[in-house]
């Protein structure tokens, strides 16, 4: 079966706006290349990590391709997909170059392609994701392994974002906490917050896409597979009251679950923000400021920020 490529050429604070935009446009699929991905891969403090001499990446921006069948009339939806991208400037991202192309492949080239890019990363001190189709081992005891399949929904570790998310869990999580996780994607976040110690765990995503492919990445980790996963639009209408938020989602976004964080979180609870740029970061503190959370601690990487913020204690 012939398959039809869209490429967009965008900035990294975008990818996985534009892969929602593809996705809803009819996509089979998406594939990522980011360059500030490929900057995590080096040496840490954590382990082994891709040599990049080793292989060609992306120096600048991202390209997030997506793949359509034949038989989708191409001409119809690229014009909807170039809309959709320009007007995301209006929301305050920057979409960098802005190209969008099509070009036919086949489809054994695209199911395969991207896996090139992900390999075993160890992310914290604990927690190391390992692509479905890798064998990896470890001798650590410490080692906590995610298996992965990252094919077809956002959040593969490797992410600033991501990454500084699963840090900050590390942080938070002590064992026994009902945890919601708000925008889950390939539920990454979820399946670590049980190897943490989270009794109970409520992964929720707008992109029935997302919560098949999370529903699916659960079922390939022992520790996840109770993990309750479902689509809804970010806090509206859940009722469980929470130890831990957490949201790895655009700044303009987590300002719409704020009044639902606030009713859900326990007062002991943290809750945790991420995918926040510089531009961004101000607007998040001051509007969680004004509905009445504390900023507890600042987490940063590259470009990115993480926050956890608390209810003010109670005399």
């Amino acid at each position: 079966m012939k398959w039809n490529e869209v490429k967009v050429e965008t900035a990294s604070e975008v990818v996985e706006a534009v892969a929602n935009i593809l996705m809803e446009a009819g996509a089979s699929g998406v594939a990522i290349e980011d360059a500030l991905d490929i900057e995590n891969f080096q040496s840490d403090q954590y382990g082994e990590i891709l040599n990049k001499e080793d292989f060609t990446y992306l120096k600048e921006g991202a390209i997030v391709m997506a793949y359509f069948p034949e038989t989708i009339f191409l001409p119809e939806i690229v014009p909807f997909i170039k809309e959709r991208v320009t007007k995301l400037p209006e929301y305050g991202l920057a979409i960098g170059k802005n190209s969008v192309t099509a070009s036919e492949v086949e489809e054994s080239n695209w199911a395969t392609a991207w896996k090139k890019y992900y390999h075993p990363v160890r992310i914290t001190r604990m927690l190391t994701i390992v692509p479905s189709w890798e064998n990896y081992q470890t001798n650590d005891p410490l080692e906590k392994i995610i298996t992965l399949d990252p094919g077809m929904a956002f959040g593969t570790g490797t992410h600033p974002t991501t990454s500084l998310t699963l840090q900050v869990l590390e942080t938070v999580l002590r064992g026994g906490e009902t945890v919601l996780d708000v925008g889950t994607g390939s539920g990454v976040l979820s399946i670590a917050s049980k190897y943490l110690g989270a009794k109970d765990v409520y992964a929720y995503d707008l992109d029935e896409v997302a919560v098949r492919s999370a529903k699916e990445n659960m079922d390939m980790n022992e520790v996840a597979k109770d993990v309750h996963v479902a689509a809804n639009d970010l806090l509206k209408g859940i009722e469980i009251e929470s130890d831990v938020i957490v949201a790895n989602i655009l700044a303009d976004i987590i300002l719409l679950m704020i009044p639902d964080a606030w009713r859900l979180l326990k007062q002991t609870g943290s809750l945790i923000v991420s995918g926040i740029i510089e531009d961004k970061k101000q607007m998040v503190i001051d509007a969680m400021e004004t509905q009445g959370f504390v900023v507890e601690q600042i987490f940063q990487q590259k470009d990115w920020y993480a926050i956890i913020l608390k209810k003010p204690e109670v005399e």
